[in-house]
């Protein structure tokens, strides 16, 4: 990732500790949840090992063109898996920007600079789809007013829904400050 060194290590923590949540989500008994888990946490992943400043580690352009590759397999996946499940359409978008970011980083990997590396409306459209998501996501974390009724059984860490969709909405948010440095 282009810029400071300090946001950079801090994107690479939430990231890593992103990726390290959604490994403990998929010990989930549920099927759905255990894919889904593992395949943000190869977003987290990902993005933590994007996110290492270029001044402490550039990469070698065979490793942005095998991020590329993974991410774009990843995107096919995703495109399968979106055909029946709309929300899954995420997913997609997800490994689609991850793609896109690799291979922009393929085409200029010693380009230490902001801006002037992607396709501005493609960048642009990613930026905004992931403005709306982190908004939407960060609103459905706010608390509701909950009638009390039967008590609700005690679930693991790994099937809270609350944990998992901030998981998604700190990967959002470093998918968000990902992009503006291209």
């Amino acid at each position: 990732m282009h810029g400071p060194a300090s946001p950079g290590w801090l994107l690479v923590a939430l990231c890593a500790a992103t990726g390290a949540y959604c490994l403990l989500r998929m010990r989930s008994p549920v099927e759905e949840q255990r894919r889904t888990a593992g395949g943000e946490a190869l977003m987290g992943f990902g993005m933590a090992a994007m996110a290492v400043p270029a001044a402490v580690l550039t990469p070698p352009r065979w490793a942005w063109f095998a991020c590329a590759a993974v991410f774009g397999a990843a995107a096919l996946r995703a495109l399968w898996t979106a055909r029946g499940r709309r929300h899954h359409l995420h997913h997609l978008m997800g490994t689609v920007a991850m793609a896109y970011m690799a291979a922009v980083m393929t085409a200029a990997p010693a380009h230490h600079v902001h801006g002037g590396t992607g396709v501005p409306v493609l960048t642009g459209a990613l930026l905004l789809y992931f403005t709306g998501y982190v908004l939407r996501s960060g609103a459905r974390l706010l608390p509701l007013a909950v009638a009390p009724g039967p008590a609700v059984r005690a679930v693991g860490w790994g099937d809270r829904p609350e944990l998992s969709q901030a998981c998604r909405l700190s990967m959002g948010i470093a998918m968000l400050a990902m992009l503006v440095t291209l």
